[in-house]
């Protein structure tokens, strides 16, 4: 019996002995491909974690990045609302709105504001003679309003948002809005640019002045 123990031992040792020396590369090949399988699955995760980090980032700047609309509203012939509404959350203080017409290049109208606007809300006020010293007392053809206003401590400027008006002797008989703003509020950081919005508030303080 011990015989054919030493026998049977004698010839299974070399495929032990293998089996022995290819545990190290077994463990190393397994260790590999779990890693790899983790790296990939790591991999996916971070992805969609910025994903997921990028479309947060989208919706706060949506909803808390400055964003007016302006709108041209005819209530009688001879009377004209402007309504500025604020798309975001965060709150803005309204400092100037200016009328012109397209083919100008010099705004009609510069009126200055304080006018405290938050998010989603709506502030509207009538132009009155405004809207004639525009257009005059005969006129078709585009008109265009914008909006200057303060937020989180920066000055923004709106697009010129675009309508059509028709005026027959001193009467309002169409005002249809064109379009919406070929682009979002842009920040007035350029020191050109500031420089000419203080002097156009200035320049509109005085004449409201007089």
């Amino acid at each position: 019996m011990q015989m054919h123990m030493q026998q049977w031992l004698s010839q299974h040792s070399i495929p032990f002995q293998l089996i022995v020396a290819y545990i190290p590369l077994i463990a190393t090949v397994t260790t590999t491909i779990l890693s790899i399988v983790l790296a990939r699955a790591t991999l996916r995760y971070a992805e969609a974690s910025d994903k997921s980090l990028a479309l947060a980032r989208d919706e706060f700047e949506r909803q808390w990045s400055p964003e007016l609309h302006v709108k041209l509203e005819k209530i009688n012939p001879r009377k004209t609302n402007i309504m500025v509404t604020n798309l975001a959350r965060i709150s803005v203080l309204l400092q100037m709105v200016q009328l012109r017409q397209i083919s100008l290049a010099v705004p009609s109208l510069r009126s200055i504001l304080n006018e405290p606007l938050v998010g989603g809300s709506t502030w509207t006020d009538e132009l009155g003679k405004h809207m004639f010293d525009c257009t005059g007392d005969d006129y078709e053809g585009q008109i265009a309003a914008s909006v200057t206003f303060f937020a989180s401590g920066r000055m923004y400027r709106t697009d010129w948002f675009r309508f059509h008006v028709q005026v027959r002797r001193g009467e309002i008989l169409r005002l249809d809005p064109m379009n919406i703003a070929a682009q979002r509020v842009r920040k007035l950081d350029d020191q050109e640019e500031a420089q000419e919005m203080v002097k156009d508030v200035v320049e509109a303080a005085k004449a409201a002045g007089a």
